[in-house]
């Protein structure tokens, strides 16, 4: 199949819905060999069964990335990775961060730190040797601006942050770009906050200078296609901003969390 990305395989986690589905779509569109690891085996089955309908070649693996067992096997069941998207996760809801228990950031830190930490160190030799490599890690404007809420998110989507851009800079010399995106899209976690605060999602499109979240697919999935690409070669250790303008000025982030 020809394409920007033909002859390269991806391994995107979150896969089966949101973000992580529109990039799996665009990417198999694009050539690549799409594996698309979620903890819902069953909608990223039905959802690769879709790609390969439409001609792409796709496959599920289950993961659960914040058991490092079952990271460690998804690496081994995907095979050599040229193209690795960190995109997992499942968060606790708005809360004060004195009210999030250690067990709360521990889960946060494992699903948005250490999982990404345990792929990038699986896809390296790989990319180490043939000179080539592509790793893309979903950030967040939340940890940028300091969203109130969510304190435990904010913290991991920062430390990986730190993790991307550190790999960036000691990984280059093999060819390996490591970027960050930050976007803003409907997705499963943008429908959880609608779900429990409806009007703040409403004021926080309001605000956002184009007026709307992004669509994964049209919106999200082609920056991702960039920095996965040849054309990436000489881009790395960045934070693209995939928001709409949102992160200017700041976008509004103030749920009511009482005293």
């Amino acid at each position: 199949m020809s394409g920007r990305l033909a002859g390269r395989r991806a391994l995107i986690t979150g896969a089966a819905d949101g973000i992580g589905l529109g990039i799996a779509r665009l990417f198999a569109r694009e050539g690549a060999e799409v594996v698309m690891a979620d903890w819902n085996l069953d909608q990223a089955e039905a959802e690769a069964a879709r790609i390969r309908g439409e001609g792409g070649a796709a496959r599920a693996l289950h993961v659960d990335v914040s058991d490092h067992a079952a990271v460690t096997a998804m690496m081994a069941a995907a095979g050599p990775v040229d193209i690795l998207v960190n995109n997992a996760y499942t968060g606790d809801g708005p809360r004060r961060l004195e009210q999030k228990g250690d067990d709360v950031f521990q889960r946060a830190l494992l699903m948005t730190f250490w999982a990404p930490k345990w792929t990038m160190e699986a896809a390296l030799p790989h990319m180490k040797a043939q000179g080539w490599g592509r790793v893309i890690n979903m950030g967040s404007l939340n940890g940028v601006n300091a969203h109130m809420g969510s304190a435990d998110y904010n913290s991991a989507k920062e430390a990986l942050r730190a993790l991307t851009r550190t790999a960036a800079r000691e990984w280059a010399r093999w060819g390996i770009c490591c970027n960050v995106i930050c976007p803003a899209a409907k997705s499963a976690a943008s429908r959880r906050v609608e779900a429990v605060a409806p009007e703040m999602m409403a004021q926080i499109e309001a605000a956002n200078p184009m007026g709307r979240m992004g669509d994964p697919e049209a919106d999200i999935a082609p920056v991702a296609l960039f920095l996965a690409s040849e054309d990436c070669r000489y881009v790395t250790g960045n934070t693209l901003f995939v928001d709409g303008g949102g992160h200017i000025n700041g976008v509004a982030w103030a749920p009511e969390l009482g005293d």
